[in-house]
């Protein structure tokens, strides 16, 4: 078992020698996405800092050569193409755009470049046969929504709403909810799609606000009598901004019922303003890392966790849910260096693909079959009291 977070502080800088391991981002710094690629950005130098100052890679310094790709498929590619050309680059870390992933996948096979991608679609890193190169460390839609229909089930809600997002994540979410929720005897009687825009948004919680159910038509058209019972609880299955606008439009609509969110849709700490209203009592699925101030340290790995939120949150003045998983990117590569002794990509490669290490996130448990490290261990359910984000129960 590897606990690469651990590692006492060492200032090794006047034994080191002049090599240098070079790791790439394609980051989406501007655009869409540049919220979360803000934060992937402040973890990723936090991280590589961290490493040099403790000297985790021995007589090496790791040094990051960071790109923006504009939440842009083709920027994206054109980055990617120049990282797996740079025979210096020992491997690439991607952003939370999957389309600028998928556009870059043949040329990161090609290059033989070991890549791990922080963005939430399955198909990120799977089928692993079809994705020898590329390593998932993020939301892994099946897990997140068994848990949020375990959830559902000790709230008694056997009648939701699930509002996704219009994407490839999106999509995942709407497929696995519908599996889970079926195994369970959870009936989802409306289901909608939205993409990242005011209007849409709207609608749809209007719609969601107005549904009615009634025991003689499991799913009932709109304008049912007021007395007929609303639904249970409602799903909101997106990344932030749009989880949060979703439940603020909820609630100006008038649905005053319980909210559940998916992984994807953690984003800060705390919460301000109409956000902080909309999402009072509202349940998360994500880590325990996103809350493990409010923890006790009982092994060494929760110790690393508290420690990378207390220094990530020393830097950067609050907290971000996402940031442990750029940070474990980092470790994974870290570690592969230092088991091979080498950067060769190939190698790299092969070791990545067998790394179980207890991470910042959690446990990460990676294998020729599965590419998508982030154990189901790792998930633990959040509430929102006051302010911010805290342990359930």
């Amino acid at each position: 078992m590897v606990v690469v977070a651990g590692c006492s502080v060492i200032d090794a800088s006047d034994e080191r020698s002049d090599e240098v391991v070079v790791v790439a981002a394609d980051l989406e710094l501007t655009g869409d996405g540049s919220a979360l690629g803000a934060i992937y950005r402040n973890a990723l130098e936090l991280r590589v800092d961290q490493v040099n100052e403790r000297g985790l890679l021995g007589d090496r310094v790791l040094e990051l050569d960071i790109r923006d790709n504009r939440t842009d498929p083709t920027t994206s590619l054109s980055n990617l193409s120049e990282f797996a050309q740079d025979s210096s680059v020992a491997a690439v870390i991607t952003g939370g755009c999957a389309a600028c992933l998928f556009a870059g996948i043949e040329t990161i096979t090609d290059g033989g470049v070991p890549t791990i991608a922080l963005a939430g679609p399955d198909s990120v890193a799977s089928p692993a046969a079809d994705r020898r190169y590329i390593f998932k460390l993020g939301p892994n839609p099946r897990d997140s929504a068994s848990a949020l229909v375990a959830e559902l089930g000790r709230a008694d809600a056997r009648s939701v709403a699930l509002l996704a997002s219009d994407d490839t994540y999106g999509s995942d979410g709407r497929q696995e909810m519908s599996a889970a929720a079926s195994a369970a005897g959870i009936e989802i009687e409306l289901e909608t799609v939205v993409p990242n825009e005011e209007e849409p948004i709207r609608s749809a919680a209007e719609e969601i606000a107005a549904f009615r159910t009634t025991p003689e038509s499991p799913a009932p058209p709109i304008g049912n009598p007021d007395d007929a019972p609303p639904l249970d609880a409602v799903v909101i299955w997106a990344y932030s901004p749009l989880a949060n606008e979703a439940a603020v439009a909820l609630r100006e609509a008038g649905y005053d019922g319980p909210l559940f969110l998916d992984f994807a849709a953690a984003d800060d700490l705390f919460l301000t303003g109409v956000t902080a209203s909309a999402l009072a009592d509202a349940t998360l699925i994500f880590t325990e890392t996103f809350v493990i101030d409010q923890m006790i340290a009982t092994s060494p790995a929760t110790a690393a966790r508290k420690t990378w939120f207390n220094d990530y949150s020393a830097r950067y003045g609050t907290y971000h849910a996402f940031a442990s998983f750029a940070a474990d990117a980092i470790d994974l590569v870290v570690h592969a260096v230092n088991r091979v002794d080498s950067t060769e990509r190939a190698l790299l490669r092969d070791v990545i693909e067998r790394t179980q290490m207890d991470g910042l996130s959690g446990p990460i448990r990676l294998t020729p079959d599965n590419h998508s490290g982030l154990s189901s261990l790792a998930l633990a359910t959040l509430v929102v009291r006051g302010d911010r984000w805290r342990p359930a129960g």
